[in-house]
């Protein structure tokens, strides 16, 4: 399809501001979405520069009423929504099991489950309704297997996985696609904050990745914009792992 409209939660910073610049590049519309009003307008302000149309819309994904805005804004400005990035996550404090709060579940469940779940249902509605669609959820390896240290996180991906299957068989009759793409360890600064922004410690961690480094947020932005395309159009309730390799050992 022709300037595809895009919409795209956690966009400012990472993989999410990696998406959006993507789409820009294939001709997209594109509404970006985020918490922080200078960083969004900053963003749409670059993505029109570059001679997207683009716009930039607060939400915060943990309200309901925010999410329904943000959907119903999208499709007032551009007259549709054809594909949907859902990329607000939060990793939560790492610590073992035994040092995990309850505060600690709820933010980060809040953002990472609650969230993608309140999005999913206003973009399906708009899509269903459109007959067409394609919702891109980002997961993680951590969404596959357990990972020490990083429980609440690693459980609320599990459920991004859940929430992305189920939809999708929802959705599949309905011209709707639910795909998720679950990055290995990923350039950005949610990285650093992993291993405590301590360089001995990611080296480290990045030993352990068969391919010896990183992705760039573009190769997993990519993998996305592929996920959203045609040619993926008989992909869904797909996990797509963007991971050097880690899964495969």
């Amino acid at each position: 399809m022709n300037q595809p409209v895009v919409l795209i939660t956690g966009a400012l910073t990472g993989i999410g501001r990696a998406t959006a610049l993507e789409f820009a590049h294939e001709g997209a519309r594109i509404v970006v979405s985020g918490r922080r009003d200078e960083a969004g307008h900053a963003l749409a302000a670059e993505l029109r520069a570059m001679g997207a149309q683009a716009e930039f819309v607060r939400a915060d994904v943990r309200f309901e009423s925010e999410v329904r805005a943000l959907v119903d804004q999208t499709v007032e400005r551009f007259g549709r929504l054809d594909v949907a990035v859902n990329n607000a996550g939060a990793e939560g404090m790492l610590a073992a099991v035994t040092e995990q709060t309850v505060d600690n579940y709820e933010a980060t469940f809040g953002v990472n489950v609650l969230g993608t779940l309140l999005a999913l249902k206003h973009e399906m509605r708009v899509m269903q309704q459109q007959g067409f669609g394609a919702i891109v959820n980002l997961s993680s390896v951590a969404g596959q297997v357990g990972i020490a240290g990083a429980t609440v996180y690693s459980a609320s991906k599990h459920a991004v996985e859940g929430l992305t299957k189920s939809a999708a068989l929802e959705g599949a009759a309905k011209g709707v696609r639910v795909n998720a793409v679950a990055p290995g360890p990923v350039a950005t600064d949610m990285l650093d904050r992993f291993v405590g922004r301590d360089e001995s410690a990611k080296a480290g961690f990045l030993d352990g990745i068969p391919a010896k480094r990183a992705a760039e947020p573009q190769e997993i932005a990519r993998t996305i914009v592929f996920l959203a395309g045609d040619q993926a159009r008989y992909l869904t309730g797909q996990i797509v792992a963007v991971d050097g390799g880690y899964l495969a050992q």
